[in-house]
């Protein structure tokens, strides 16, 4: 169903005026009109209900308002309609982690500029990337990558090397990315004197983690960054400070976006760190809001819901890893007002393996039955990337709006 303001009546989002600065709103098309589009389409199969205005949107407002280069992170959702959207707002740097992501984005956008922020990689696919590709930013948290990188590129002399290193422990993180990614400050004092003979322009990196709600992990990061630069005596040229901007779920709401930004911009300024090249890798931020997945319920036992897709499929997020918790809607087979109280339950997704479960609690009428279905919001980032071919339940549908 494509997006014609002439009849569907969709209001892509709205300004808020409630602030100084503007706030950039997501407005979908009425229950109405989208369960109408889902009935008329009657999906089998789990169906992403996608909003392609409200990623155009976000993307604009963060280019906007982040005084920074904005590099989308493409992990998050490589789907090309979604990509476009983001090109179309202005945005022409992309954080990849592979070489697929490299070839797709390179084939959609050969304009883009592309940087290879994976702090691990194999050397043949440094090799391709900076040979084939033209990449010439490579990220780094350890002696071994840097010396990978040199020999991968044959000692090029035009590169741009970040350092990643791990910020403070982030409690309000979904993910806390430092357990894995990013070396101690006194490595990222040596890795970056060392990197500084061989790097055209260099660069410190961190990651908060994933949705993050508490800003004060930036604050700290960038605590963090002024003394590793400081140590290293050195002349840094740039900084990265990752992603982690946050999206509104039922258990997690997020600060405000844009002036989240403009306070960013701010303390980067008051510390002394202006001068740097500034980047930032948001992805769940631009996406997450852009997409809704729509299951069907193919049979109840009590308070527990067998549905069509589950964590091997686009609930990843909402099984037992991460559990987290999504705003849902009952949308009934056939046209019918509910006004039951809410009742907690858990859902099943459709493999045979009993891990693929998430215990929600998802808020939903006591009405529900076999046949109906059931609309999870925000799930436009890591989700139909996510998907899995086990047990043959990797099929889905879509429906543009």
């Amino acid at each position: 169903m494509g997006y014609n303001p002439s009849r569907s009546g969709f209001i892509a989002g709205v300004r808020s005026s409630s602030t100084p600065e503007s706030h950039y709103v997501p407005v979908y098309p009425s229950n109405i009109k989208r369960d109408a589009a889902l009935r008329a389409l009657a999906p089998e199969l789990p169906c992403y209900v996608k909003f392609p205005k409200v990623v155009y949107n976000k993307a604009l407002s963060f280019k906007r308002h982040f005084a920074g280069t904005t590099m989308y992170a493409v992990k998050c959702n490589t789907d090309p309609l979604f990509l476009r959207q983001i090109y179309r707002a202005g945005i022409r740097d992309f954080d990849v982690a592979s070489i697929k992501e490299i070839a797709l984005i390179h084939d959609l956008f050969p304009d883009a500029k592309m940087h290879f922020m994976h702090t691990i990689k194999p050397i043949e696919a440094i090799r391709r990337a900076y040979f084939d590709y033209g990449i010439r930013d490579f990220s780094l948290d350890y002696m071994e990558e840097l010396e990978k990188i040199l020999e991968a590129t044959d000692h090029a002399n035009d590169l741009s090397l970040f350092v990643r290193f791990a910020p403070p422990k982030n409690g309000s993180a979904s993910i806390d990315f430092s357990s894995k990614f990013g070396c101690s400050a006194e490595e990222a004092v040596t890795l970056l004197q060392s990197a500084r003979p061989v790097s055209q322009k260099l660069g410190l990196a961190f990651h908060v983690g994933t949705q993050t709600t508490d800003m004060s992990a930036y604050t700290r990061a960038l605590n963090l960054t002024q003394q590793i630069i400081a140590e290293a005596g050195i002349s840094v040229d740039a900084l990265d400070i990752g992603g982690g901007f946050a999206v509104d779920y039922p258990d997690s709401t997020a600060p405000q976006m844009e002036n989240s930004l403009l306070n960013l911009n701010k303390l980067i300024r008051d510390m002394g760190l202006e001068h740097l090249e500034l980047y930032a890798e948001p992805g769940r931020v631009m996406v997450a809001e852009g997409a809704f997945l729509v299951v069907r319920v193919e049979q109840r036992k009590d308070n527990l819901l067998y549905i069509n897709d589950g964590t091997y499929g686009g609930l990843f997020d909402a099984g037992k890893a991460l559990g987290q918790q999504f705003a849902v809607r009952h949308i009934p087979a056939q046209p019918a007002i509910t006004q039951q109280h809410d009742t907690a339950f858990k859902l099943a997704g459709p493999t045979c393996d009993s891990l693929d479960m998430m215990d929600g609690p998802f808020l939903l009428p006591n009405t529900i039955k076999t046949g109906d279905w059931i609309e999870i919001r925000n799930l436009g980032a890591y989700s139909q990337v996510l998907r899995t071919p086990f047990n043959g339940f990797d099929e889905h549908q879509t429906l543009e709006m």
